[in-house]
């Protein structure tokens, strides 16, 4: 079973299993109202008209009930509303400084950023659980703008580069898979079904406290009894409730914990990863007990977070959270493999040095290793767009002419991208046109009025961007996102509008400054982190904009866009596209990119799982002209990516789905 099958049996099965929390929810619900309504029943015997229930009493109890499952998962959800960073902060995560020097912070921080230079999503922030020695890592967010990735402290000093890799593309799996949403949205509707074991407790003590108190009457049982009777309901369903939600949440959790160890192998190509962390957890679980275990109080809350089980559970087949680590490891390396121990690695053992496996993120590591210097060029395609060769050959091939003073020219463009007012000095810079006198002076006055401080930033990190050959422009956006966002809403708003101002200095927007724009908008503008309501099911209902997109993609002769034209056809059968809906632009640079904005805003609205479509016809149309050698084409693809939140796909996946 391939990836994209593995991915549609998940979210197959994660469907039902969601479906099968709403019938809990249900369940309880009736069972709520059936026992309180024998209460009252029992409460009211004695009364005239006795044992008749109230009208409306079951739409009230349900109403009540829900009310209160309601209201404690809002109340959850309120305090998990920074997403990723009050999730890492809850499990008692540090924020690790984008510009850190530690050499094990730094060797993780150079992991995360390969690996979203080639998903081609912002790096996340990263968060070490410094008082965990044990071997696990979890992903967190509402949306990959926002997630974050924690590892504790044991997986830095006992896992080697090959390993953490591994476990950082297992999280990016859950990134990338839409995980995690969900597993916040869980964590918020059980503490809401824990809000009713709350308040039957509370009615307990109430009831025990008012015990002997009885009705005006005096006939039928006190009313504290009832009350403690109604309190002990509440609360034994509460926990039932809890019992069946942690039971269908370990179910969810499991189906994605296959996904993700299978993604993290499709992403790095190196079963050897993920399969040497994991055997390293069941090595070091034997050995002192503590394996992926979590201390913290908040362990059993997040557990479905985790890489690893991060506690033991005593049904372990009903509750546990992961599945076994025999049972991964046997679909990892596809055969029975031994534990091995996790000792703590020793100064001589560790190394930043790239993993020398080709794999998802194993090219991209050039520009961000401290061991190499290289960086991906804007034509080379594999770099690009998720398919990548050998680490060393990678590095070998993208500035084989590359000098001493190129060297200095990209360490200093990484530097930039770790700290917030550099990131937002190397983002005016990637905007600066030379090429027209007139415009560019005008950007130098619009730099001098709105950010003084960053005029001599920006001109020394152009001068080396042009020394590097300005080359893979997005990718530096990748690496100073988490930089970026760790400036305040008032800096962000004011780059943003000075962005604005930068691109159009010349009266026009260019092709190249659009994307630049529009990925920059999207990543840090307020609404960046919320999740965009889906108002499409499917492409049929967006013909025109996919048409606008596909047209814009393409290039070169009449023919050669027809026949690119003709390639998205085939992969969109149900818009029944014809040769003479495709778009002609006489001179792209002088096209409203307004329009395509509307455009993309649109078809972000579209169904998930309908968003990939897009992309495989937009990537068949550049196939067909160019076998997506075209850098104009692959940056443009990437933006649109971005604007519509879809990870950069894996390139040889995606043209092995194209050809079948």
């Amino acid at each position: 079973m391939n990836f994209f099958e593995q991915q549609d049996h998940a979210h197959r099965e994660s469907k039902k299993l969601i479906f099968l929390f709403i019938l809990a929810v249900i369940a309880i619900v009736i069972t709520i109202n059936l026992s309180l309504a024998l209460l009252w029943q029992w409460y009211s015997a004695g009364q005239p008209g006795g044992g008749r229930l109230p009208a409306g009493f079951y739409l009230m109890t349900s109403v009540a009930v829900l009310l209160c499952i309601g209201a404690g998962t809002a109340f959850e959800m309120f305090r998990l509303r920074d997403g990723g960073d009050a999730v890492a902060q809850m499990a008692g995560g540090r924020l690790v400084a984008p510009d850190s020097r530690d050499m094990h912070e730094r060797r993780l921080l150079n992991v995360v950023e390969e690996m979203s230079l080639a998903a081609g999503i912002a790096c996340p922030n990263v968060y070490l659980l410094d008082e965990e020695d044990a071997i696990n890592a979890f992903a967190a967010g509402y949306h990959q703008n926002e997630a974050v990735v924690a590892v504790t402290r044991g997986t830095l000093h006992r896992l080697t580069r090959d390993e953490l890799q591994g476990v950082v593309a297992h999280e990016f799996s859950h990134i990338l898979n839409g995980d995690m949403r969900m597993n916040i949205q869980l964590i918020g509707v059980l503490f809401g079904i824990q809000m009713l074991a709350l308040f039957g407790r509370g009615l307990i003590e109430w009831g025990a406290r008012f015990g002997g108190s009885r009705n005006r009457d005096d006939k039928g049982p006190p009313i504290g009894l009832v009350m403690l009777a109604a309190g002990v309901v509440l609360f034994v369903l509460g926990y039932l409730g809890i019992f069946f939600g942690r039971l269908i949440q370990s179910a969810v959790s499991r189906q994605r914990e296959f996904l993700a160890d299978a993604s993290a192998v499709q992403f790095t190509r190196n079963p050897q990863g993920i399969g040497g962390a994991l055997q390293k957890i069941g090595g070091l679980t034997e050995e002192t007990g503590c394996g992926s275990a979590i201390q913290s109080q908040r362990a059993e809350q997040l557990s479905h977070l985790f890489l690893g089980a991060a506690r033991p559970n005593f049904l372990s087949g009903l509750f546990a959270t992961h599945p076994p680590l025999e049972e991964r490891l046997q679909r990892v390396y596809g055969r029975q493999v031994r534990f091995v121990q996790a000792e703590e690695l020793n100064d001589n053992e560790f190394s930043d040095t790239p993993a020398a496996a080709s794999g998802f993120a194993a090219a991209a590591s050039a520009p961000v290793s401290a061991s190499t210097s290289a960086f991906p060029s804007g034509g080379n395609q594999d770099v690009q767009w998720g398919h990548h060769r050998n680490a060393a050959t990678a590095s070998g091939t993208a500035f084989p002419q590359a000098a001493a003073s190129a060297t200095d020219d990209m360490s200093l463009l990484q530097s930039a991208c770790r700290e917030p007012q550099s990131a937002r000095a190397l983002m005016c810079a990637l905007l600066l046109d030379v090429t027209q006198l007139q415009a560019y002076q005008l950007q130098w006055q619009y730099i001098q009025q709105a950010a003084p401080e960053l005029a001599t930033q920006v001109k020394t990190l152009q001068i080396a961007l042009a020394n590097s050959g300005n080359s893979a422009r997005l990718h530096w956006i990748d690496l100073a996102m988490p930089a970026l966002k760790s400036c305040s809403e008032q800096q962000k708003a004011s780059l943003l509008q000075l962005v604005a101002q930068l691109t159009g200095a010349d009266g026009k927007l260019s092709e190249n400054e659009f994307v630049l724009q529009t990925v920059l908008e999207r990543r840090l503008s307020p609404n960046a982190a919320r999740a965009v309501k889906v108002r499409y099911a499917d492409l049929t209902m967006l013909k025109a904009e996919t048409v606008l997109l596909i047209s814009l993609l393409l290039s070169g002769s009449a023919s050669q866009r027809a026949q690119g034209f003709a390639a998205a056809s085939a992969v969109l059968p149900a818009l029944r596209l014809q040769p003479t809906d495709l778009r002609v632009f006489a001179q792209p640079g002088q096209l409203d990119y307004q329009e395509v904005r509307q455009a993309l805003v649109q078809l972000n609205q579209l169904a998930p799982l309908a968003k990939p479509l897009l992309i495989r016809a937009m990537l068949a149309a550049a196939q067909a002209q160019q076998g997506l050698d075209d850098q104009r084409q692959q940056e443009l693809l990437r933006g649109v990516c971005a604007a519509i939140d879809v990870p950069i796909p894996d390139l040889h996946s995606m043209r092995d789905t194209l050809q079948h």
